[in-house]
């Protein structure tokens, strides 16, 4: 009898962490972008109305960010380990190719942050959120604000925090003497179409992630 009521409860454990987070493996997430900080109107002005839209299937995944000035998108297939990113920027259009060892260097600003993670008594975007804190290598903190209820299955998409064991929510990024806020706009789990991740075949100059890194020595901040 008390073997059964062992069992009985581990199986009731295992029902409610199986309910209690969500895995997505295909899923269309858009965030706000806004302006919080700058010594510079014209760049508030120009990103005011901005959008960063991450499309999820799968191994494969496309980050695509879109502005008054233009629009970038980078793409990436972790089980093949290629890639590519576009820029198309006052009618000049750019293609880089990536392979897995120039998307890991791509990433790897965020990708080894240590993380305190705590409760945080509010919700965002109607997200019941957990409050995620690191220290940059400038010496400033960076917070996350994520949900654990959902688990994006994909750990290697454009921007994510892989050490963080949910869905993104709001977060804050500096660059330079700007600081951005990303808001959670909208989470669907509606079907993605492969389209989304096809590589342009005209248009776009092509060029390599080395040769891409080898043109910004030299060139001014």
């Amino acid at each position: 009898m008390k073997k059964l009521y062992l069992v009985s409860i581990f199986a009731v454990l295992l029902s409610f962490f199986a309910t209690a987070q969500k895995s997505v493996s295909e899923a269309t997430i858009v965030y706000d972008i806004s302006v919080l900080k700058s010594d510079n109107p014209k760049i508030s002005s120009a990103l005011e109305g901005a959008t960063l839209s991450l499309y999820l299937k799968g191994n494969e995944s496309k980050s695509e960010m879109k502005s008054k000035l233009g629009r970038e998108a980078d793409v990436y297939n972790s089980a093949t380990g290629n890639g590519f990113i576009l820029k198309d920027y006052s009618g000049q259009k750019l293609m880089i190719t990536l392979n897995k060892s120039n998307w890991i260097q791509k990433n790897s600003f965020y990708s080894g942050l240590k993380f305190n993670i705590e409760d945080y008594p509010k919700t965002i975007a109607g997200y019941k959120v957990k409050r995620a804190s690191a220290v940059l290598p400038s010496g400033k903190e960076f917070i996350v604000y994520f949900s654990p209820e959902i688990n994006l299955s994909n750990k290697s998409y454009n921007n994510a925090f892989p050490q963080l064991n949910g869905l993104p929510i709001q977060y804050e990024l500096e660059s330079g003497n700007v600081l951005f806020r990303y808001m959670l706009k909208s989470f669907t789990t509606d079907n993605v179409t492969d389209s989304e991740f096809d590589k342009p075949k005209a248009d776009y100059r092509v060029m390599t992630y080395d040769e891409s890194q080898r043109l910004k020595i030299g060139n001014p901040k």
